[in-house]
């Protein structure tokens, strides 16, 4: 089907659409990962965004149930250069086009993803609309500036469970195996704001029991359930959005601060931290997206530069070196990657060490949470 496109910055285009057949406004944003469309399409954290693919040709898997990071794909649309409907691999089960349909996502193809790469990383991410049903430029503009952005919408709401759970598979290959049958070990509180499923399995692999709460859910809740030695801590998840606007969660992680209850966060989770200590976050250009990012370990632990798994357009202000000792930075910009607060046990990072899709590097990250733990 024909699709129309028009950027923030008046740039207008004409493709061709697979998947659903739908009008979306949304944030315009790239990724540089290799493999994993399928991990990242339904990746939470990409609520309310239209993701531009790099790796010029996506299909060629398919899609299948196990490589779910969530129970449904949460983003605007996805942008590719080649669409490859006829998939091969023996765990491919429907093609991209059919998931994207079912789930009611947009898919553009035929576009030249290199050029909307381009302008992207010389303006940064910016607002745009897609459609399958309106052509007219005017018409297209009129709706995008209607539109409320990214940054007014908080995505938590949707992306977050509606009730509490508990989670014990590890990790992909360890699928079977409960974890009753691998660990004895208090539980942890994980917050729910967009969690990925393979953050969950990483979490049980290094040998905790996670129960998954609503976002909304209390601190007194969470504080009488460590009190009464029910969890060992607490979990905050990535997610969507700009972590700024949500307010609530911002006075929820002040008072478990206050009760210095073990905590670890990643991407969002880490920027929720950051402000709750005072220190608000700020925009990156066209953020980091991907799944080859060195980060240098300024513990220098082994290995010293990790290549890492990134989705984040938000960061921590250098400031944060005040109350804490910085644990980890970007090779490519110098950014904080991660910290240690002081005389508190509480941590956290931006990029993903579940890396799903991308390298395991990190991965001894949630070990070092498990030891906190117990």
């Amino acid at each position: 089907m024909r699709v129309s496109i028009l950027l923030e910055n008046g740039m207008f285009f004409e493709a061709k659409g697979f998947g659903a057949d739908k009008t979306e406004v949304g944030e315009i944003v790239f990724n540089t990962s290799m493999t994993g469309y399928q991990e990242i399409i339904t990746d939470p954290s990409y609520a309310g965004q239209f993701v531009v693919f790099t790796m010029p040709e996506i299909g060629n898997v398919g899609v299948n149930k196990d490589d779910m990071e969530s129970k449904k794909a949460w983003l605007k649309g996805v942008i590719v250069r080649e669409y490859v409907e006829d998939f091969s691999n023996f765990r491919g089960e429907k093609s991209l086009g059919e998931f994207l349909e079912e789930e009611g996502i947009l898919g553009i193809c035929d576009i030249d993803t290199r050029f909307l790469t381009k302008v992207i990383r010389k303006e940064g991410a910016m607002m745009m609309i897609a459609s399958s049903e309106i052509h007219d430029k005017n018409e297209l503009e009129k709706i995008l500036k209607n539109s409320p952005r990214i940054e007014e919408v908080d995505y938590i709401k949707e992306v977050s469970t509606k009730e509490a759970y508990i989670h014990q598979n590890a990790s992909w290959d360890d699928e079977k195996l409960t974890y009753k049958e691998k660990h004895t070990s208090k539980k942890i509180a994980v917050l729910d704001f967009g969690v990925k499923r393979n953050i969950l399995n990483e979490l049980t692999q290094a040998g905790m029991e996670c129960l998954v709460l609503p976002a909304e859910t209390s601190a007194e809740e969470i504080i009488k359930m460590y009190k009464s030695n029910e969890i060992g801590g607490v979990f905050l998840s990535n997610g969507p959005g700009d972590p700024l606007i949500l307010k609530d969660v911002h006075e929820k992680i002040k008072k478990l601060l206050d009760e210095k209850i073990p905590m670890f966060g990643i991407c969002l989770g880490h920027q929720l931290l950051s402000i709750s200590h005072g220190f608000d976050t700020f925009k990156l250009r066209f953020g980091h997206h991907g799944g080859n990012h060195p980060v240098k370990n300024e513990l220098e632990r082994k290995p010293v530069v990790e290549i890492t798994a990134q989705n984040h357009n938000y960061n921590v202000p250098e400031e944060i070196e005040k109350i804490a000792e910085v644990t980890h930075k970007n090779l490519f910009d110098g950014t904080i990657e991660g910290v240690k607060y002081k005389n508190k046990p509480v941590f956290s990072v931006q990029h993903h060490p579940e890396a799903s899709p991308g390298p395991h590097d990190s991965k001894y990250i949630f070990k070092e949470f498990f030891e906190i733990v117990k």
